[in-house]
């Protein structure tokens, strides 16, 4: 079922991140809370050291936006000095945060890689081969770029603000094209690292944080305490969310929030419409957004791609997380994958439970053909990879919807959905199923 944090028994403490995680695909490290499938889930393994890149390393691309504006973006590196890290408590908890926003004067500027040198060469030796079947050295992941200019002048004028939490163990850029199209649309998208837990996360000074996932799920697993630590991913995470909504206050309000003093790009503090807040997550990353929506009512809308809310290595009957327990009361939308370990409300227990209990509109969706996968940057790039990866990888990992078409239908669907509930623009597409995307089942 969904993944949060996910790896054979890694899958089970994954399972948190995906809704519907499967040792297939990827019995990700991270991906699902209770990771559920027939295939053999994948050895997780251990962060290694920074190696050169391979001359035979494949240079992937990413889907560009569509939208009416150019992307700019910009990094903010955040301590909350309130807090003790919650992996190492003798340090202050510690982000790394990408904005991406509608952006003016975009000529000259630098394009933007997805991955920093050190977020590239941890996820290539560990995330990209845990959560997805990529072998370290596959791909040279420092090499992707982004269709967003580096600190380029924000547009001006009011704009909602929609933050974005990855899976377990994916770095915060693992859904850049998801980003770029609503950034491009007219919305400001804030990625939030959740450090320790992300493969690794690079600092402006260059130091690098590793994860220190594996060693502690080997410890659950001995101790008999994978419960506590799929909360403990949960909770550090809407810490982690909770603070950065501060941060963007402060922001708006004329402080400078980042550790290392440096200004934002002209016009971003200014067009921070924090009246206008949704959030959205993949994964155990949907978790999150479900979660920290329940805890926070300055977030207004949310939505879960693929992400379980419950607790346990069990995924018919998990520990409900608060959430799934009560529901919420404000406009949610579940988004699920197809196939073995897929879910939606009819099937998942705790979506089951969340959807009884919620008292604001929600939508539950399929993508057809889909897998857990297909909700993040591993739709576009995996079929890249063809003929280096098994194809039986790829099919585990984004089943056999058609890419090009997977994109665009989550793309229009997200949008409409925040652009309903944060702009007063409704479409129409989310009343019912659409012969525009017949790649979209709605579950009534």
């Amino acid at each position: 079922m969904r993944k949060m944090i996910s790896v054979g028994a890694a899958a089970a403490l994954l399972s948190l991140v995906p809704v519907h995680a499967t040792p297939a695909a990827g019995t990700r490290f991270l991906s699902a809370v209770h990771g559920t499938s027939a295939a053999e889930p994948r050895p997780a393994p251990a962060p290694a050291t920074p190696r050169s890149v391979a001359a035979s390393a494949v240079k992937v691309r990413l889907p560009a936006p569509t939208g009416p504006y150019a992307v700019g973006t910009t990094s903010l590196h955040l301590v909350d000095r309130s807090r003790p890290d919650p992996w190492r408590p003798a340090e202050r908890r510690e982000l790394m945060v990408s904005v991406f926003y509608p952006a003016s004067r975009v000529t000259g500027r630098p394009v933007a890689p997805q991955l920093a040198p050190g977020d590239a060469q941890g996820f290539d030796t560990f995330a990209g081969r845990a959560n997805y079947g990529v072998e370290p050295g596959t791909v040279d992941w420092a090499a992707t770029r982004t269709h967003a200019y580096v600190d380029a002048p924000a547009v001006r004028g009011p704009r909602p603000v929609v933050l974005y939490s990855p899976g377990v163990a994916d770095p915060r850029t693992w859904n850049i094209a998801l980003a770029e199209q609503l950034a491009s649309a007219g919305y400001v998208v804030v990625a939030i690292d959740h450090t320790y837990e992300a493969s690794a996360v690079e600092f402006p000074s260059h130091r690098i944080a590793r994860t220190v996932l594996p060693e502690r799920l080997a410890e659950a697993k001995r101790d008999g305490t994978l419960v506590r630590l799929q909360k403990q991913v949960v909770a550090a995470r809407v810490a982690d969310t909770r603070f950065v909504l501060d941060a963007l206050r402060a922001l708006h309000a004329g402080s400078d929030p980042d550790a290392d003093h440096r200004r934002p790009p002209r016009n971003l503090a200014a067009v921070l419409d924090l009246r206008r807040i949704g959030m959205l997550g993949a994964s155990g990353g949907g978790f999150t957004a479900a979660q920290a929506m329940y805890e926070d009512s300055r977030i207004r809308a949310g939505v879960d791609l693929d992400g379980t809310l419950g607790f346990g290595d069990d995924p018919a009957h998990p520990e409900l997380a608060p959430v799934a327990e009560h529901g919420l009361d404000r406009p949610f939308l579940l988004m699920g994958s197809a196939g073995p370990g897929g879910s939606d409300h009819r099937t998942e227990p705790s979506w089951r439970s969340f959807w009884a209990h919620g008292r604001g509109w929600r939508a539950d969706l399929t993508l057809r053909g889909s897998r857990h996968g297909s909700y993040t940057d591993a739709e576009a790039i995996l079929p890249q990879l063809r003929g280096r990866v098994p194809d039986k990888t790829i099919a585990d990992d984004i089943g056999t919807v058609d890419p090009t078409r997977a994109i665009i239908a989550e793309r229009a669907y997200v949008s409409s959905f925040f652009d309903r509930w944060l702009r007063r623009k409704d479409d129409g597409l989310l009343d019912g199923p659409s012969p525009r995307y017949p790649e979209i089942g709605f579950i009534r």
